[in-house]
């Protein structure tokens, strides 16, 4: 009888899983099975371009099967419960599914829903958007296409979310977007975060605030959202402050899969409690989640997802054998930023390291810069899309290295776009 690993998932962790852990388990005795309610890989960072036209539809989907090895079983459908007690899975269809292991990379979901108003037939995707899901990218462009002008705000309702810096690309997109139209001054935006700064990161908001001065961009911190109003089209902060708005473009509460909360699995947004090390569920010792559906302090990005697997696989070898598992994942992430104009920032970083100037994959030639605006990082960004697609969901080598590298890496205050190193 062979050992039956399951991975719940078929998105960039869970191909990635099944693509590295075939490659390495013995066929004589393990069986991989992937369960995922549709067939549609959908490209996700390209859903922050479609509204602007850089990408069509037709380019971000894929079909999901054509990634998974031919030895592997596909079957699509949903779960609906989980009982780990019994190594079982109940699915959509009315089948149960046995384990071994199980890997769960079910992602994160936006959820307007959660936010009293936001979803409200009247407003939603009719002024208000999202951008985070492939029908609101959609449905924002056709928007952005008509919109004439008024009060453009864009917002974040509760971290954590999906790619925590492309709210902020969208709002340096939508200003050289309505330069271009030669209707910018039509156009007032604002940035409404929950956090004390624009940017994720505190050395981020504390070094590039002058990229929302310079671009005529007001930012309104520390917006803890209490509800939308549809009528008067005004959001509504839990202290009572209020932002008027003409065109909404949100990211709603994130939230992991629904099965989750149900097999008693996550925590109060659905995202399951793991070792930030190694992917272990806190609880159960034949359980791991990846990506998005795990709570570890990360960013929920590609990057993250794609370095994290990268040990995952190794730490899954030793687990499955009773040994020790020694690739400690450091919380690794690296996010090219959108600025507009045909420019972009590269960021990179860890649990214990803010973002660093310097040079990125290879120290002191890149030929990426860190921490600082470039042609070469926007076109960094547009041809990821070919590697995620031919590379990286294959498991195929990739020359970055899984952990955080501080090569060639240094400390330094921006001031209007120059460098100066903090270090002396």
């Amino acid at each position: 009888m062979k050992n039956k690993l399951v991975v719940l998932g078929g998105g960039t962790a869970g191909t990635m899983v099944v693509n590295k852990l075939y490659k390495k388990l013995d066929k004589r005795d393990w069986s991989i099975t992937v369960i995922d309610k549709d067939n549609n890989h959908l490209y996700q960072p390209g859903l922050l371009l479609l509204p602007f036209g850089v990408y069509t539809p037709e380019e971000l989907v894929k079909d999901k099967d054509r990634f998974f090895p031919k030895g592997v079983e596909y079957r699509r459908t949903g779960v609906d419960q989980i009982v780990p007690e019994k190594n079982q899975i109940f699915l959509d269809d009315g089948q149960v599914v046995i384990y071994d292991q199980l890997v769960i990379a079910t992602g994160t979901t936006p959820r307007p829903d959660q936010t009293p108003g936001m979803d409200d037939p009247a407003v939603w995707r009719k002024s208000i958007f999202d951008f985070y899901t492939f029908e609101g990218s959609v449905a924002l462009k056709e928007a952005l296409d008509n919109f004439a002008g008024g009060k453009l705000v864009v917002h974040i309702s509760e971290m954590p979310i999906k790619c925590p810096v492309a709210p902020l690309e969208f709002a340096f997109l939508a200003d050289a977007y309505f330069n271009e139209k030669k209707m910018r001054e039509k156009v007032q935006i604002t940035y409404v975060t929950p956090l004390e700064g624009a940017f994720t990161k505190p050395v981020c908001s504390r070094q590039l605030s002058y990229m929302l001065t310079d671009r005529h961009i007001a930012l309104e911190p520390d917006f803890v959202i209490e509800h939308i109003d549809p009528e008067t089209k005004v959001m509504v902060s839990m202290d009572e402050r209020e932002i008027p708005f003409d065109l909404l473009v949100t990211v709603p509460v994130n939230m992991g899969a629904d099965f989750i909360g149900r097999s008693g699995l996550g925590d109060d947004l659905n995202y399951v409690p793991v070792s930030k090390e190694t992917f272990l569920s806190k609880k159960y010792d034949n359980i791991f989640a990846l990506g998005d559906a795990s709570d570890i302090p990360a960013s929920k990005a590609g990057s993250v997802a794609h370095f994290a697997v990268d040990l995952f696989a190794e730490n899954f070898m030793q687990h499955i054998h009773g040994r020790h598992m020694t690739h400690n994942f450091d919380g690794h992430a690296n996010c090219f930023i959108e600025s507009g104009n045909g420019k972009g920032l590269l960021i990179d970083f860890n649990y214990q390291v803010e973002p660093l100037s310097g040079m990125f994959p290879i120290p002191l030639v890149g030929p990426f810069p860190l921490l600082k605006e470039s042609r070469l990082n926007h076109l960094g960004k547009l041809a990821f899309r070919w590697i995620y697609w031919n590379l990286l969901l294959k498991a195929r080598w990739i020359p970055i290295p899984s952990l955080m590298s501080m090569k060639g890496k240094k400390q330094v205050e921006i001031k209007k776009g120059v460098e100066v190193d903090a270090n002396h």
